[in-house]
């Protein structure tokens, strides 16, 4: 088991790094001239979900809290494939996805994910 955080769940959070993940594949599609249609489609799904806890600063009820943390995760388990598909994979989209999955109580998951989407193993940001 790898080293990682674990952190209560957070969806309004989860929001703000599927913001986060959403702006540094934008710039970088507009970069190198490139659109990373997959990747952009999964990241915008993303924040739709979680857009009303982003907008309450609240998780909704307990029912629906679970519903849409396990929506969540697989847009993001989603998203990595794609990631990797576009050859987009860096330390600062891999530490995002290390912390959205943080916020999603996957913290072991996220640690584990978060390097196939190119997170530095070294990183002083990695828990140890």
């Amino acid at each position: 088991m790898p080293p990682h955080f674990s952190i209560p769940l957070n969806l309004p959070h989860a929001g703000k790094i599927a913001v986060r993940i959403h702006d540094i594949i934008e710039v970088r599609g507009n970069h190198d001239g490139r659109e990373y249609e997959d990747a952009m489609a999964l990241v915008k799904r993303m924040m739709i979900l979680l857009d009303p806890c982003l907008r309450s600063g609240e998780n909704p009820g307990t029912e629906e809290c679970g519903r849409m943390a396990d929506e969540a995760a697989f847009f993001g388990r989603a998203l990595v494939e794609a990631i990797i598909d576009a050859e987009i994979t860096s330390d600062r989209i891999g530490q995002c996805i290390r912390n959205y999955f943080e916020c999603l109580e996957l913290g072991e998951e996220g640690a584990e994910i978060s390097l196939r989407a190119g997170e530095n193993p070294k990183s002083l940001q990695r828990p140890y």
